[in-house]
């Protein structure tokens, strides 16, 4: 049986380590060694790392690297190179990274090359693609598709979703492009109220093509096109699916030529390099939807290369694991000063919390430690004057990274300089906040300088890049998820199921039953009352 994490000598030593320096402040830190804030640091193809300002020594680093050498991390990510299963509640491999592979590599599991099967899908995507764009693929009515309306749920909604908005700048503008996942039926009126039906195309993204939240959408989006075109032939011409379910895509109405598979070897959150992407590469095209995939293949290498000293996503994960096993945090900011990823922090929340969020290890056993942190985060500078009050001033400890590039995509007067000057003095007051004696030698009356100092010793990473491209995205898509799987192997727990979203799921279907019935409920009595106010119409 493999030995519980909090009776490793290795997780004993980082405790010790920490009663030493846990009131070690990162001025003290930095003045004693004048390198610190370069020597602290990692670059992988053109992506900066900078973690100087955390409140860890050499020796934390050295032993945070010895607690994932005891817990096998070399081992495991080899073995997901490899496409061993190591989704083992699941039985599956986890092989994101073949998604994102050169089309001269292979790898074989199970007899199959997975690496061919997935060029062979990309190649199908980039003729739909270069069809759709150029405006040979028509509607019914023989009109050109100018709108595209992504269906889908999870990791099938937030990672176009959030790819789109960080790479509109490189979207055919012509174009319009919609996202649906919600069951609210809001979300698909305000979707489409403004789109001329003969010019739209929906992507239903459902690996099993029965996901109850995307199919009752399609089945809506397939009303609402019916409505204009009177005719079920139409269908085919403004529907595709990514789904791996033939027979239900052929009788939703949709020519399964026009299905785009994937494999269960790709979860949910990790599938945004899958078809799951159609609809960023009809924004973007094949050519930039392949740089996407390189600067994730980039970043895929360096994580299983690079020394785990020297390697980004371990040194992230880690981080991870430092603060919230023996600080304690609960929760990390994501702050992109870049308004094309204001939805970053959204994705990053489904890959973080539903990877390891869990309670149970691999043995089946209960943690008795803090596992998964909860990620939230708002573009600055708009957070600066919302939740950073908080982080500078508050009870609580916010680890945070900050996610910067060099060079706007979009100049305009001043706006990029102050932006970025920003980005670098938030990092900066947070770790070394300004002290009771500078607030007095500012004259400060005595009264105010408490509420005018600045405790400071909250660390952060910042991420630079010098322009946000594919490329750029891909990189840092490929980090965060590889550092999910860093802190999941020292932590002992699957990164790569969500048993846990299945209970609510059940219990919907259950309760939609009811809600249309004038049976008694059969829940507790919360529930019941609610059921009944339901039934009433918000009467007693």
């Amino acid at each position: 049986m493999t030995e519980i994490l909090t009776a490793r000598p290795e997780w004993h030593a980082l405790t010790a380590h920490y009663q030493q320096i846990k009131e070690l402040h990162l001025r003290q830190l930095f003045a004693a060694d004048p390198k610190r804030g370069e020597r602290l640091a990692l670059e992988v193809q053109g992506l900066y790392c900078d973690y100087s300002k955390h409140r860890i020594t050499d020796e934390t680093l050295a032993l945070l690297i010895r607690l994932a050498e005891a817990c096998g991390l070399p081992q495991r990510i080899e073995a997901m190179f490899r496409g061993d299963q190591i989704n083992l509640t699941e039985g599956r491999s986890v092989l994101h990274v073949a998604l994102r592979a050169p089309r001269e590599s292979s790898l074989t599991v199970d007899g199959v090359d997975v690496i061919a099967e997935v060029q062979t899908v990309l190649d199908k995507m980039a003729v739909f693609a270069t069809r759709v764009r150029s405006g040979a693929w028509t509607g019914h009515t023989g009109k050109p598709i100018r709108n595209v309306v992504n269906l889908g749920i999870g990791g099938s909604d937030l990672g176009p979703a959030m790819a789109y908005e960080a790479l509109r700048h490189y979207s055919k503008r012509e174009l319009t492009f919609r996202f649906v996942s919600n069951i609210d039926a809001t979300d698909f009126v305000e979707a489409t109220c403004d789109l001329d039906p003969a010019e739209t195309l929906f992507i239903v993204a459902s690996k099993t093509f029965t996901t109850l939240e995307t199919m009752t959408n399609a089945q809506c989006a397939r009303r609402w096109l019916l409505a204009a075109m009177h005719d079920e032939a139409s269908v085919a011409k403004h529907f595709v699916a990514v789904s791996t379910n033939a027979t239900e895509v052929a009788r939703f109405g949709i020519d399964p030529q026009n299905m785009f598979g994937f494999w269960d070897w790709v979860g949910g959150r990790y599938s945004l390099t899958s078809a799951i992407g159609l609809s960023l590469m009809l924004a973007i095209g094949a050519e930039r939807f392949g740089e996407l995939l390189a600067g994730c293949h980039g970043m895929d290498e360096h994580f299983r290369r690079a020394p785990l000293p020297r390697n980004m996503p371990v040194i992230m994960g880690l981080l991870n694991v430092w603060y919230g096993n023996f600080f304690g945090t609960e929760t990390v900011a994501v702050l992109p000063y870049d308004q094309y990823l204001r939805r970053f922090p959204a994705y990053l929340q489904q890959l973080v919390m539903e990877s390891n969020g869990k309670r149970t290890t691999l043995q089946g056993l209960p943690v008795t430690y803090q596992t998964g942190p909860i990620v939230w985060g708002e573009p600055g500078t708009s957070g600066q004057h919302s939740f950073y009050q908080l982080l500078h001033q508050g009870t609580k400890l916010v680890p945070c990274d900050f996610i910067g590039l060099v060079s706007p995509l979009n100049p305009l007067g001043e706006h990029h300089k102050l932006l970025m000057a920003n980005l670098l003095a938030q990092a900066e007051a947070l770790a070394f906040g300004k002290t009771a004696d500078e607030v007095a030698t500012e004259g400060i009356p005595s009264y105010l300088v408490p509420h005018r100092t600045f405790d400071g010793n909250r660390p952060s990473t910042v991420l630079l890049a010098n322009r946000l491209t594919p490329a750029v995205l891909g990189q840092l898509i490929a980090l965060y998820e590889h550092s999910v799987l860093v802190a999941s192997v020292i932590w002992e727990i699957n990164a790569f199921d969500q048993w846990g979203v299945e209970l609510g799921k059940v219990l919907a279907k259950q309760i939609a039953a009811e809600l249309a019935s004038s049976a008694e409920p059969q829940h507790d009595s919360s529930t019941n009352a609610l059921i009944r106010r339901y039934r009433n119409g918000g009467r007693p």
